[in-house]
């Protein structure tokens, strides 16, 4: 697989972020992503909304995916994080939904709008369903057929794999 970009709340969720890094960067931890954000910096022009999206677009079309990591506020982000959604939806990027507060399937009132209806997958930010989801989302994205796609957003129906993570399903 290919970079994985990552939007998230960065000013009230970059820790997640940093523990997707950490997975990646612990040798004893069976967790690895390219990730997107390495492939270029931007610069201090970043409040510029055109730099801003011109570069999202850069790093995106690398991109094999997306992870939207879905805190308290980040149905609220229109700027950054809405773009980065946009984006994925106008590339036709599989989308996997990280739910922090370990929802397992779409948390009505925390999912950002625009993506409610939308063929992405919802899991609980944990490790072990994070890497399933990279490893086996996007090419079953890319299988279904845009009829299947309308029918709207997924989640993976297996109560004993969330157990085995220590959470309970949602109902």
């Amino acid at each position: 697989m290919g970079p994985i970009y990552v939007a998230f709340d960065g000013d009230n969720d970059k820790w997640a972020y940093g523990f997707m890094k950490g997975w990646k960067t612990n040798n004893r931890v069976d967790f690895d992503f390219e990730d997107a954000h390495d492939l270029d910096t931007m610069t201090s022009r970043a409040q510029n909304e055109a730099y801003v999206k011109a570069a999202l677009k850069q790093r995106m079309t690398k991109s094999d995916a997306l992870v939207v990591i879905v805190g308290d506020a980040t149905k609220n982000l229109y700027k950054f994080v809405r773009w980065e959604i946009e984006l994925a939806l106008e590339l036709g990027l599989p989308i996997i939904v990280a739910n922090l507060n370990n929802k397992t399937k779409m948390d009505e009132d925390l999912c950002p709008a625009i993506l409610r209806k939308e063929c992405a997958i919802h899991i609980p930010f944990k490790k072990e369903a994070i890497k399933h989801a990279l490893e086996t989302f996007p090419a079953a994205f890319r299988r279904v057929n845009a009829q299947e796609k309308e029918a709207g957003w997924r989640y993976y129906d297996n109560p004993d794999w969330y157990r085995g993570m220590g959470i309970t399903p949602t109902p």
